[in-house]
């Protein structure tokens, strides 16, 4: 069998959810193998669902759009209409960080304010 893939998928063991219907209805199913184009799930068991879907990966944060392209048994593969990430979550920082990185660009402000005094006068 010829590889019709234009990029290598990646080998994974990863949860995921399938989401139809206005997301009213989901389904969990496993992502076998993933790439920025698409992916191969398997079902628990022989599965109906809708031609387009979303699937969410959580460990990825990935949100996609997906069509199926093939289906055999318990697994499909879906291609990528449209993924897209979730935001990253703010990390957060100390106050004593804070108050340091406000002083220091406070001092950086102050120095920059002596420089350009310098190289005018």
């Amino acid at each position: 069998m010829s590889e019709r893939r234009s990029r290598p998928r990646l080998r994974s063991y990863l949860g995921a959810r399938v989401a139809f219907n206005a997301r009213a209805s989901t389904m969990d199913c496993l992502v076998r193998n993933i790439s920025d184009e698409g992916a191969r799930l398997v079902f628990a068991a022989e599965t109906t669902l809708p031609q387009e879907f979303d699937l969410l990966v959580p460990h990825r944060k990935l949100e996609a759009r997906a069509r199926i392209v093939w289906r055999t048994g318990t697994e499909m593969g879906v291609t990528f209409l449209q993924a897209s990430q979730a935001p990253a979550t703010a990390e957060i920082v100390p106050i004593s960080i804070a108050r340091r990185l406000r002083d220091c660009e406070t001092e950086k402000a102050a120095l920059k304010r002596r420089i350009e005094g310098e190289t005018l006068g």
